[in-house]
Formats: C-alpha cells, sequence, structure tokens
C-alpha cells in the first residue's frame, strides 16, 4: 500500500531546509534534549504503560481530571482509534483537510462525505455547514485551525456545531493541534465544552508545539469514559515509549520557550507572508505556525533544487496544481 504523502521528508532529502513540516522554529528545548538523554538506559525496560507520571503533569497542564486525558503515539494514532472504537457509519470531512481522518475513517470501513471549502470564501468554513449535519451523519472531523489553509473557525460556530451535533447525535472531534500557535488561542478553544458534551473529542500534540515529531506523542481530552476505555483497548500495549514519556513530562514545563515561539512565529509569519506577496504568490488567511498559497505550477521541484523542501497540496482533495503551504521557520532561513 502507498502511504499518504506528508511534509518533513528530509531523509530523502538530507541537504534541504524543511518548510513542508508545520514544526516549531525554535526546535526542541533544552530540557526535553536532556530528559531524553538521560532516560537512555531506562529504555532496557518497558514503558509504563499507563503513562502515569505523564498524565498527572498533562493533568496539572491542561486543568483537567486525568480521567478525561488518553495519551497516544502521536495524534494519528489516537484519529484511528477513535475510528475503531466508534465505528461510524458516516461521517463528514471538509474539504481540504488534514488527510489522516479520512484514512482512519475509511480503515474502519465508514463511509466518508465531504464539504467542500470554497476559494472564494477564503476555505472558511461557515454557517452553512450546520445544514449538512442531520441524522444520517455519526461522525466530524473538524481541524482548526485547518490544515493546510490555517484557517480559523470562529468559536460561536463551533458552539453552534457542537450543539447540532449533540442534537443529531453526531460525535465532532476537533483538532486542535495547530492552536497553541494562534494569538489569544484561549478565544478559541474548547476543553472547558467537554464538561458539557459527552459527544466531544479534542486532539493535541506535543508535536508541533514543541518539535519533537520524531518521538511521536499526541493526547486526546474527552469526559466519554465508556470511549476513553474502549480507545485503550484499540491501541497496542506500551504505545508511548519511555523517551517520548520523559520528553512530554519535561516539555509541560517548557511555558517561556513556548511563549518565545508564539513571538518569533507571529514576527517572521509576518515578514514571510509580506516576501511572498511581493514574489506575485497569493497568500490566504492562515492564523497558524504556516502559510498557504498559491503559486506557479511546478515550484516544489525548482524550490528543491535550490535547497528548499515545501509542501505540494495538490493531493489534498479539493486542491488542484498551484496550490502550496510553507512553514514559518528563522529569520535567516525565510530568507533562503
Amino acid at each position: 500500500m502507498k502511504k499518504l504523502i506528508h511534509g518533513g521528508d528530509v531523509y530523502r532529502n538530507p541537504d534541504c531546509i524543511d518548510f513542508s513540516a508545520n514544526i516549531n522554529p525554535l526546535g526542541p528545548p533544552d530540557s526535553v534534549k536532556k530528559a531524553v538523554a538521560a532516560c537512555v538506559n531506562d529504555i532496557a525496560h518497558y514503558p509504563d504503560v499507563q503513562c502515569k507520571e505523564l498524565k498527572k503533569r498533562l493533568g496539572w497542564a491542561e486543568q483537567m481530571e486525568e480521567e478525561a486525558l488518553i495519551i497516544g503515539n502521536g495524534a494519528a494514532e489516537l484519529i484511528f482509534a477513535l475510528g475503531y472504537s466508534l465505528r461510524p457509519k458516516r461521517a463528514l470531512l471538509p474539504q481540504p483537510t488534514f488527510a489522516e481522518y479520512e484514512q482512519a475513517l475509511l480503515a474502519a470501513g465508514c463511509e466518508v462525505f465531504y464539504y467542500p471549502l470554497s476559494e472564494e470564501n477564503g476555505f472558511r468554513l461557515t454557517e452553512d455547514f450546520l445544514q449538512v449535519l442531520t441524522g444520517e451523519i455519526d461522525m466530524v472531523f473538524l481541524c482548526n485551525p485547518n490544515n493546510p489553509t490555517g484557517v480559523l473557525t470562529e468559536r460561536d460556530l463551533l458552539i453552534q456545531i457542537l450543539n447540532r451535533c449533540k442534537e443529531k447525535q453526531i460525535f465532532l472531534v476537533v483538532d486542535e493541534c495547530f492552536l497553541d500557535f494562534v494569538e489569544e488561542a484561549e478565544a478559541f478553544e474548547l476543553k472547558e465544552m467537554t464538561e458539557l458534551y459527552s459527544n466531544l473529542f479534542l486532539l493535541k500534540a506535543f508535536t508541533k508545539r514543541y518539535a519533537i515529531p520524531g518521538l511521536r506523542l499526541g493526547y486526546g481530552i474527552c469526559q466519554n469514559k465508556e470511549l476513553l476505555e474502549k480507545m485503550e483497548q484499540a491501541v497496542q500495549p506500551w504505545n508511548v515509549s519511555v523517551p517520548a514519556q520523559a520528553a512530554g513530562i519535561a516539555a509541560l514545563e517548557e511555558d517561556a520557550y513556548v511563549r518565545r515561539a508564539k513571538a518569533l512565529i507571529r514576527e517572521e509569519k509576518a515578514y514571510l507572508r509580506k516576501e511572498l506577496i511581493r514574489l506575485g504568490m497569493k497568500c490566504y488567511a492562515s492564523e497558524a505556525n504556516y502559510i498557504f498559497f498559491r503559486g506557479e505550477k511546478g515550484m516544489c521541484e525548482g524550490c528543491r533544487r535550490q535547497g528548499i523542501l515545501i509542501r505540494d497540496c495538490q493531493n489534498y482533495p479539493g486542491l488542484s496544481e498551484g496550490f502550496y503551504r510553507v512553514a514559518v521557520r528563522t529569520r535567516n532561513e525565510n530568507k533562503s
């Protein structure tokens, strides 16, 4: 089976600067690297299957009960576990959006329907989406901000969607993995709504926030205890490695690092966007740590020849050749 194409293929492009993966440009915090190095002798043991210490620290950080948390080998593992656990018959996805939602749903035997996001409307989700949330749909995935567009869905609309899903008995998954890089992210997150809606699951990840995609560490927030128990049974035992757990515990102490990263991204995104527009690109209103734009066809290969990896978005359903995504990196890298 052919693997889905994503960004971050530095293994076949070792001499390129990677703008194709949306990772914190500061790189992993020193404390995280030290924690991983310090636990090297512990890899002789199985990981803590309960992720007890990590879950306790995460509960403090999120101000949530540990029983409402599930930790996975990356957020992607939890996406698949949701599909296997809920076994929806019909699901709805905006288009374009993150590819793993569709892959997980199809793997679970689900029929997938699509709601196209129009370029004319800036790829924004609008109130029209409420009309397609009918009793025939069992499950909905939303990415906020969306990937690859970076477009945010306003909180008021999210609440309307959540209420509509509750009314129609639809399970709603909201992927907030890129919300960490949004200005005033608290105004958009739905964490407190999990107390009121058992049909809501929030996806989050350490990957982007702390620049540790190679360790695979994600988590979910949900008050539906029966669902979380099913998901725990759906994932493999010892799914979160010793180094990943150590990295997560150390990362949760890095508040200053996160603030520094947000400030850097705010400044560098404005610079990179301005330069892309100057070069004739059409940039869309991304609120995440990446910029989504339309440019000339064949740009990926041209950039690769110059030692730069960018994300070709034409393989996203709903997009065509000429759409690209670039991560915001440091000034020296952005100048390249």
